[in-house]
Order: C-alpha cells, then sequence, then structure tokens
C-alpha cells in the first residue's frame, strides 16, 4: 500500500444553483414551484431523519444548528422548494442552500452544506484531505484524484457524499463536495482514478 501524500488534481464538473424571480433550483431540475417556504414540523423531522441516516449520528444537528427541538414548530430560517408534485427538492438556510434531495431520498450537498458537515462532525467524519498543490483545482470544481489524496475517513464508501478539504494546520479548508468513488483502501492503493467526483467547487 503506498503512503498517502498531499498533491494535485485533475478536471471535473458541477451542477450549478440558479435563482428564478422566486427562488433556486438546480440548473437540471426536474419542474419546481421556485417559491421558498418554510418546511413544516414534519418535513423537517423527515429531512432531519434523512441526516442522520446519511451522515451518522449528529448529521442534523450539523445541518440544522438553528432549529427547535424535534417536533418544535421553529424551523429558524430553514426554507425549501418543492417539485410539482410536492416532494421537497432544495433545502436552505438563511438563503443558502445546504442540499439537493435526490428522488432515492439522499441529500447531495451545496458547499454550504459540506461546510456544515466540517464543522459539525469531528474528523475526519466524511473528509477527503488533499494537498497544497490540489487546492486551487478542487476548488475550481475539478475531480480529487486517489494519488493524490492524503488522508480519508475510513468509514467512507463509493457513493457516499464527501467534503474535500486542505488543512495547513490552521483548520480545515473546505475545497469542494461531491461523489466518493472509491473506497479508502482503493484511494490509497491506487496511483490512477479518481477518487471524488466534485460537483461544487468552493470558488465556483
Amino acid at each position: 500500500m503506498r503512503a498517502l501524500t498531499g498533491g494535485s488534481v485533475g478536471g471535473g464538473s458541477s451542477e450549478p444553483a440558479t435563482r428564478g424571480a422566486k427562488g433556486f433550483r438546480r440548473a437540471d431540475a426536474n419542474p419546481t414551484s421556485m417559491d421558498d417556504e418554510p418546511p413544516s414540523p414534519e418535513d423537517l423531522d423527515r429531512l432531519r431523519r434523512v441526516a442522520n441516516f446519511q451522515f451518522g449520528r449528529g448529521g442534523a444537528a450539523a445541518l440544522f444548528p438553528n432549529v427547535g427541538e424535534r417536533g418544535s414548530d421553529d424551523v429558524g430560517s430553514v426554507t425549501v422548494t418543492r417539485t410539482a408534485s410536492g416532494r421537497v427538492e432544495q433545502c436552505f438556510d438563511d438563503g443558502a442552500r445546504l442540499f439537493t434531495m435526490e428522488t432515492n431520498g439522499r441529500f447531495v450537498l451545496s458547499v454550504e452544506g459540506g461546510r456544515r458537515i466540517v464543522e459539525g462532525l469531528e474528523a475526519p467524519r466524511h473528509r477527503v484531505v488533499v494537498g497544497e498543490e490540489s487546492v486551487e483545482f478542487v476548488r475550481d470544481g475539478r475531480n480529487a484524484f486517489a494519488k493524490f489524496v492524503q488522508s480519508v475517513d475510513p468509514e467512507l464508501r463509493p457513493g457516499d457524499d464527501a467534503v474535500v478539504v486542505y488543512d495547513d494546520g490552521s483548520g480545515p479548508q473546505v475545497l469542494g463536495v461531491g461523489r466518493a468513488e472509491l473506497s479508502p483502501d482503493a484511494m490509497a492503493d491506487f496511483d490512477t482514478g479518481v477518487a471524488v467526483f466534485v460537483r461544487h467547487g468552493a470558488g465556483d
């Protein structure tokens, strides 16, 4: 197994969010109401359950730090948009998009959502750490390659949402968010291949 060392990354892609006259939607989204509205307490409880399932214990508290207790009517500044069928599609807090909800019920993190995961969960959960040479590439939305990964959450699985970070000793900097393409062992073993497909770079 090769040692995990820092390095650079290569080209990737992103899925921009766009703001219409009344709200946000993904550029490739299905028809959406476009109206931001507070979630019902039931909606928020459902989103909390998904967050804790997908990101583990503490995931909901990390994504929604300013809402009331479970079952409370206090949803803080959280708002959602819905598809034409009424399904929650995107979630915001104080105007910042946290995630898009896929039809299978999983969250696709935005950069702000990734920051909250990093701030709210202990390292190394859901993190892929890259070196200084990778900073500008990932920040611009390019993919992170296995050869240049320094360290990774050992519990991360292919298909999981991952937050790509750089840490110079002063604290983690979120560079981008995306989908893990390899297992942690493969990221350590492989000299080629995409480790994280970066959907959104912090500089997008």
